[in-house]
C-alpha cells in the first residue's frame, strides 16, 4: 500500500497549480503546494485551459496498453489519487481544489449525521433509494458548503458534463460561477469540446469529464477487449481534437479520478457470511466494497478485531480511522469537523484484489468486475498528460 502524496505530486496539488496560475491575486493560502509536474508558471502560459478528466484511467493500466498512443507520448508523469480512490471523493477534490481532510467526501456511501442516514452521495439518495436531495427540500450547498474551485478561479469558467448528470443536484451544488455544457457520448463530448474552446473570446478555464472507460470496466473488466477498445477511441477522438484546437493557445491537460483493477468471484466476500462480523455493526458497511467504514455497537471492538484478524487478515488491513486521519490519508492541515464522523471507528483496506461487500435488503449480489477504492499502484496512480495546441 502507497499514500497519496498530498506535498506535490497529487491531483490536489494539480488543482493547486491550476488556481494558482489563474486566480485572483489575492486569493487565500491553501496547505497543498503546487504539482510539482506543472507549476502553476508553466498554466499561466496559456490563454485557454482545458482539464479533461477521464474516470478510471490508470497510469500503470495506461502505459501497459497504449505505450506509443498520444497519451503516453504526452505524459508528463504520475500522480497520486486522493483516499479513496474513488469518483465521490476525487471529483470532489477537482471541482473544490480541496482534498479529502477539508471536504470529507469519503466514499460512494456516507453516514450523514445531519440526515440521520446512509447516502448514495453523487445521487444524493439514502441507500435504500427514494427521494433525491432535491426532492427531500435538502440544499446540497448547504449540506456539504463546499467552495467550487470554478469561484477561486480570476477567468470566465465552462463545466461540460455527461447531460445524464450535467443537472444532478451534486454538479449544480459544485458549478460555481461556471457555464454549463452538456453532452451524449464519446464523439459528442469532442464535439462539445471544440465548438466551446473555439468560442470563448477571453481566457476561460474549462473542465470536462468522461466516465464512459470506468463503467466499461466495472461492467465488463478494465482488462476486457471492451475496455481497450474504448481507449483507443479516446486516444482517436483526442488526437483529432488537439488538431481542431491548433492555434487556440490552448493548454489541454488529460487526467483521471482513480485507476482500476479487476477482481474475480474468489476474492469477493459477502459480509452475509459473516454474521457475527455484521452483529458488531450498528449501521450498514460505509465508504467502497475496497475501503471500508466501520461504525460499530458499544463494546465490541475487541471482538471486532479479532473477527477481522481470524476471517479477514489475508485480505484486508484493518486500521483506527482516527490514526489514518493523523497518517495524512486524507490530506494536510485542520480536518473538516465531520471527517471523523464520516469515517466510522475502523477502515479496512483491501489487499491484492479482495472485495468486502453487504448486501441489504432489496439490493443484488456485488457483481463489479472493475473495482477501486484500495491503495495499490493500479488504483492510486493517474496519468497527467499535456497538449498544448
Amino acid at each position: 500500500m502507497q499514500f497519496p502524496d498530498y506535498h506535490g505530486a497529487s491531483i490536489v496539488n494539480l488543482m493547486q497549480s491550476l488556481i494558482g496560475a489563474r486566480s485572483h491575486p489575492l486569493s487565500e493560502t491553501a496547505p497543498y503546494p503546487e504539482a510539482q509536474l506543472l507549476p502553476a508558471a508553466e498554466i499561466r502560459k496559456a490563454r485557454h485551459v482545458l482539464l479533461l478528466v477521464i474516470d478510471g484511467l490508470g497510469d500503470d493500466w495506461l502505459r501497459r496498453h497504449s505505450p506509443a498512443g498520444p497519451l503516453a507520448r504526452h505524459r508528463l508523469g504520475a500522480l497520486t489519487s486522493v483516499f479513496p480512490p474513488t469518483t465521490a471523493t476525487a471529483i470532489t477534490s477537482y471541482l473544490t481544489g480541496d482534498a479529502p481532510q477539508q471536504h470529507a467526501m469519503t466514499g460512494w456511501y456516507m453516514w450523514l449525521g445531519e440526515l440521520g442516514t446512509v447516502l448514495a452521495v453523487l445521487p444524493g439518495k439514502p441507500r435504500y433509494g427514494g427521494s433525491t436531495y432535491r426532492q427531500a427540500g435538502i440544499d446540497v450547498q448547504q449540506l456539504y458548503r463546499h467552495r467550487s474551485v470554478f469561484a477561486r478561479l480570476a477567468t470566465a469558467s465552462v463545466m461540460i458534463s455527461p447531460r445524464a448528470i450535467a443537472n444532478s443536484d451534486y454538479n449544480l451544488a459544485h458549478r460555481g460561477p461556471a457555464r454549463l455544457h452538456s453532452f451524449e457520448g464519446l464523439p459528442e463530448l469532442f464535439r462539445v469540446l471544440t465548438k466551446t474552446v473555439k468560442r470563448a473570446r477571453e481566457p476561460t478555464t474549462f473542465y470536462a469529464y468522461w466516465p464512459g472507460l470506468d463503467s466499461i470496466g466495472h461492467e465488463r473488466g478494465i482488462e476486457s477487449p471492451e475496455a481497450l477498445g474504448h481507449l483507443q477511441a479516446i486516444e482517436k477522438g483526442l488526437t483529432q481534437l488537439i488538431k481542431q484546437l491548433a492555434g487556440t493557445e490552448t493548454l489541454v491537460l488529460v487526467c483521471a479520478d482513480h485507476g482500476q483493477l479487476d477482481t474475480e468471484p474468489a476474492k469477493i466476500t459477502e459480509l452475509n457470511s459473516l454474521p457475527a462480523f455484521a452483529d458488531c455493526l450498528r449501521i450498514p458497511l460505509c465508504g467502497e466494497p475496497r475501503a471500508l467504514y466501520c461504525y460499530l455497537r458499544p463494546d465490541q471492538g475487541k471482538r471486532f478485531e479479532h473477527l477481522c484478524l481470524d476471517h479477514l487478515d489475508q485480505d484486508f488491513e484493518l486500521f483506527h480511522s482516527a490514526d489514518l486521519i493523523e497518517q495524512g490519508l486524507f490530506g494536510l492541515g485542520t480536518a473538516h469537523p465531520r471527517l471523523l464522523e464520516r469515517i466510522g471507528d475502523y477502515c479496512l483496506i483491501a489487499r491484492d484484489r479482495a472485495v468486502l461487500h453487504q448486501q441489504l435488503i432489496g439490493e443484488t449480489p456485488f457483481h463489479q468486475i472493475g473495482v477501486h477504492g484500495g491503495l495499490s499502484s493500479a488504483e492510486l496512480m493517474v496519468p497527467l498528460c499535456r497538449f498544448d495546441a
